[in-house]
This record gives C-alpha cells, structure tokens and sequence, in this order.
C-alpha cells in the first residue's frame, strides 16, 4: 500500500501584490475556478499522482466579528495556500513537482514575501509548509494509478456487456469465469492493465504504529488529570456557551453568487473556511484537543470510506496559522454544498460543533455538542459568511464520486476473488 501525503504550503503575500497574484492564478483555469490539466504554469495532469490541487488566497472577510469581544481586529497577513493531496512521501513528491512546474511555481511565489527568484525553491516550500492538525483521506491506499486503472477495467467490462447483451443473462458464477477469461486476455494483449498492490513502506507502517499505541496510552496516562478537571472545564464551557455571541446574519448575496460560480462543473466540489478561534485560552486549548482526536481517528479508524456517517468526503484537513489564533478548513465533497452540509447536519451534528462553536459567531452549542449546527439555517450563514473562494481547482479523477470508486474497487475484487460465495456473486453482479 501506498499512503497517501498532503502538501499544506501557505505564505504570506506581499504588500500590494494580492490583486497581480489572483491575476496570475486566473491565467490557470478552463473554467472559473477549474484548472486546466495542462496551464502553463503548473500542468496537474503531467503529476500523475495527485488526486486533488488548489491555489486560494487566505483573505478572511469576518476579521471584524472579534468586535463582539471588545478586542481590535488583529492585523493579520493575506496568505497564499497551495494545496495539494497525492500519492507517495511528501519529499518525493516536492521534487517531482518542482522539476516539473519550477518556473511556475517561481512566478507564483514571487508575490510572497521572502521569496525571489535567487531563493531555493525546494527549501523554501518545505520551510513553508504546515502539518495539518487533522487529516482525512477516504481510501487510504487507494493510489491514482489504481483510479485509473479501475476505471478503465470497468469501460472494459461494460464494453464488453454491450458487444453481446446474451452476456448479461448468465448466471453470476458463468459471467464472472468468463469475465475473468476476458480481463485476462486483455492484460496479455496489453490493452489492460491491473498494478498489484505494493508493499507498504517500512517506515511509514513503523511510525503508525507508534501512533496507533501511544495516542492511547498517552490519554490512559492523563486521565487522571482530565478527570480531575472535567467538573472546571464542564463550569468554563457552560459560561461561555451562555454568553458567546453569535454571529449568522444572511451573507451578502454577491459574495454567496461569487462563491456559487466556482461550484457544480462536475460531480465533485471544493471546498474552504477560514475563520478566528474565540479569544482566550480556553477555546484555543479545546480546540487543540479535539482536532488531535479527530485525527486519530481520522489516520485509524475513518480511513475505508467514511468519516463517521458521511461517505462522500475525498480529501479534508484542519490547519492552524497564526499561532493557533486562526483556522482554515479545506475539503474536496461530492454533490452541491446544501447537500454536503445537509449530509453533515443530519449525520454528525455533533461533530461539527465539537469543532467549529470554537470559531467566533458559531450558532450557540450547549454541552458542546448539542444545538449549534442544528439550527440549519444559522449554520449554513455562518458557512456561507466564512467560506473563501478557491483560484484555482485541480481534480485529478473528474466525474469519479467516492462512491464510484469504491463501486469500481468491489468490482476488481470480485474479478481477483474467485471463490465468492453465491450470494456475494449475487451482490457482485449488481456492481456491474
């Protein structure tokens, strides 16, 4: 198995230079927002093992809401996020994709602060990339190659089922020996083709491990602690849930009509936030917690299809900047945002509040995990209000929902599988 990696480079821009920059990044699009595979200055489509990219300036329109505190806005910087999910080790990557596309990203990066043509561009992204505090992958181990290769075995298999519709009238076992005899004479004609999976890395199984384990054990040693402190925390949130203000008046209708013109080219959408976490301690802290166990459960746990209930997630992550002060959230989702935030809504309310009640304005919680997003229309301002606009948009498996490729990863097995049971056959049959 191949793990997948995440590139997180964020930058901060140069005075006056936000407008050149979005210009720039403009010049990357088939569609408003939509890279094309080929651009020139970053050409995704030659970066065979990238799922999904984006560009997006971190600008955030709510910086005032801290008002609500009796605190100044903060002068924070206009970021650049550059945004990257793909197969392999991060260094690898890094080295391909400057090889590739250096004169690009120079162009790119020119606009921020620190960087010039005479800087090394290799360190200068490793210096600037940040470690999400939470990661989610949908399929971990599912590679780009596999992608593209299941789907072209599934073309192949309903190419087939056309060219002689009697094929689809035989019983399930008969259809799967025939099938099987075909995908095998395609291999060997060279028309098809199926990677075995590789082995896993030693080094990356050795250090999940240690993950696995000590996560665990580092919470079995603190909680007499987190007992001791339960009743003060339980006290601390209380007081705060009754007197955070909340802020999700309807956002402007030019900017949600903005943000609406980069959805819907294709069955899958991107998605990001940016937001303050509420002042003090306390809220930064929480926060902090939290996230370090979602990704536990993200990296053991929520890594074969779903996170909790919701199925149609690709890629997510949580970063910090400004001294864990500020949030951004990016996600690439399946379906219209209402039905993406209905899914999340309907399934795990509760998990959107442990989360985001620790931004400024968040619909009140109580218990920290009841009310908040349940109240749909609050919460859906509030994201509309918080969500940024992406510049540029790579997806490397465009028509493709994660349900697809799970549809096509069964159908594979079951050709590769040959001692199924009847009703498996039954079941493997309706996949095709």
């Amino acid at each position: 198995m191949i793990p997948q990696s995440h590139l997180t480079v964020v930058a901060p821009i140069a005075d006056g230079r936000v407008d050149d920059l979005r210009s720039l990044l403009l010049s990357m699009n088939r569609l408003p927002g939509v890279a094309d595979p080929e651009n020139a200055l970053i050409p995704f489509g030659h970066l065979e093992e990238v799922h999904f990219a984006r560009f997006l300036v971190l600008e955030d329109p709510t910086l005032q809401d801290v008002r609500v505190y009796n605190l100044p806005p903060p002068a924070y910087p206009v970021y650049l996020a550059f945004l990257c999910d793909f197969d392999g080790p991060l260094d690898d990557f890094l080295l391909k994709l400057t090889n590739c596309a250096a004169v690009g990203l120079t162009r790119i990066f020119e606009h921020c602060e620190g960087f010039s043509r005479k800087v090394n561009l290799l360190a200068w992204m490793k210096e600037q990339n940040r470690d999400p505090a939470t990661a989610y992958v949908n399929w971990l181990g599912r590679t780009m190659l596999q992608v593209r290769e299941e789907e072209q075995l599934l073309l192949s298999i309903r190419g087939w089922l056309d060219a002689d519709s009697s094929r689809g009238k035989l019983a399930p076992r008969q259809l799967q020996n025939e099938l099987r005899a075909y995908i095998t004479a395609e291999k060997s004609a060279g028309r098809l083709s199926l990677t075995p999976e590789p082995a896993t890395p030693i080094t990356w199984e050795l250090k999940n491990i240690a993950h696995l384990i000590a996560v665990p054990l580092l919470l079995l040693l603190l909680l007499p602690f987190l007992i001791l402190y339960a009743p003060v925390f339980v006290i601390q949130l209380r007081r705060r849930e009754r007197s955070d203000p909340e802020i999700a008046p309807r956002p402007d209708p030019v900017y949600v009509n903005k943000l609406s013109a980069l959805e819907d080219y294709d069955v899958t959408n991107q998605f990001t936030a940016f937001g303050s976490v509420k002042p003090g301690l306390f809220r930064r802290w929480t926060l902090i917690y939290i996230l370090w166990i979602i990704n536990y459960t993200t990296r053991h746990i929520f890594n074969r299809g779903r996170l909790a209930r919701v199925s149609t997630i690709h890629f997510a992550r949580w970063v910090f900047l400004d001294d864990k002060k500020r949030l951004f959230f990016a996600s690439n989702y399946d379906g219209s945002l209402d039905s993406y935030m209905d899914d999340f809504i309907n399934k795990v309310a509760f998990g959107l509040n442990v989360v985001f009640s620790n931004g400024i304005g968040y619909p009140t919680t109580n218990w920290l995990v009841l009310d908040g997003a349940k109240d749909e229309q609050k919460f859906k301002y509030y994201i509309r209000r918080h969500e940024l606009p992406t510049e540029v948009w790579y997806n490397g498996h465009p028509g493709l929902t994660a349900l697809d490729l799970q549809r096509n990863s069964l159908i594979r097995q079951g050709l590769e599988t040959p001692d199924m049971s009847d009703s498996q056959l039954r079941q493997w049959v309706q996949l095709l």
